[in-house]
């Protein structure tokens, strides 16, 4: 891997097959400015171009792990209080046309995160408010300390979150993205955690567990399972269809040479090839 992003408002660092992510604006709450945006697009196109979901191998040429694990995480206090009050002022006096190129670049951000090929892990403290709710939102896994307040914040402002709305909407479902759309209220990680918006409460912030266990399994499969999930999002034929279309993706995954490997080590009684030695 090469030509890792250069950026100043959020940190990258690579360890072996897992991406950390950090925001770096912890004296702004790494509140969502456009130069953030900007950059946090960038690293994530270049983490999945980089991902083992993506170049279908371990490894590149050279030995160089390919990603299967990305950690997105806030310096400071805060993982993230939203949007940068200077772009929401800068908001009320644009045209149409500039806020329609600001949506857009959200849109890119948040569904660049949710679409993301690795396993994707959430380390959450402090606020994480309007735009920082979207991220969580897109995430698979997300772990939040016990203090950590939540909200749908836009209402307060006269807005709505329809950008992250998708992504939240998929998180916690109909009824209760629609009553805190409307109350704009900040949840803590009871109610959090009672309607999905997050995964675990553990003031540690260790996502150890989570990773051994993402380690453990094919990194192909962990993005296929993406796909999987989309295609019952979204599937508008019959039954019968559906069936079909669920084997033919079983015969490529136990086809692959992912899933040959799988089913090899299993009947052999041995690790397969993608698991960390022990």
């Amino acid at each position: 891997m090469n030509n890792q992003p250069a950026t100043s408002l959020i940190q990258l660092d690579i360890d072996g097959c897992i991406a950390s992510v950090s925001l770096a604006r912890p004296d702004k709450y790494n509140a969502l400015n456009v130069q953030m945006i900007t950059e946090l697009i960038e690293v994530f196109t270049w983490t999945a171009e980089n991902s083992v979901g993506v170049q279908g191998h371990l490894t590149s040429e050279d030995g160089t792990p390919y990603l299967r694990v990305l950690k997105l995480a806030g310096m400071g206090k805060h993982f993230c209080a939203g949007a940068d009050i200077n772009m929401m002022r800068d908001a009320g006096a644009n045209t149409p046309e500039e806020n329609r190129r600001d949506s857009e670049r959200l849109d890119a951000l948040f569904n660049g995160l949710w679409a993301h090929p690795c396993f994707t892990i959430g380390l959450v403290q402090g606020v994480a408010l309007g735009g920082g709710a979207g991220l969580i939102a897109c995430l698979d896994h997300v772990i939040c300390n016990s203090g950590v307040k939540i909200a749908l914040s836009e209402g307060k402002l006269g807005i709505l979150p329809a950008v992250i709305g998708p992504y939240v909407y998929r998180r916690m479902g109909s009824a209760n993205f629609r009553r805190h759309a409307m109350l704009a209220g900040r949840m803590d990680t009871t109610e959090a955690l009672r309607i999905g918006m997050i995964d675990a409460i553990d003031d540690s912030l260790d996502p150890s567990k989570i990773i051994s266990e993402v380690l453990s399994t094919g990194p192909c499969a962990v993005t296929a399972a993406k796909e999987l999930t989309v295609g019952f999002d979204r599937w508008s034929g019959d039954d019968e269809s559906l069936r079909l279309w669920t084997l033919d993706f079983t015969s490529r995954m136990r086809g692959s040479d992912e899933g040959q490997e799988g089913l090899s080590s299993f009947l052999e009684k041995r690790g397969a090839s993608w698991k960390p030695e022990e």
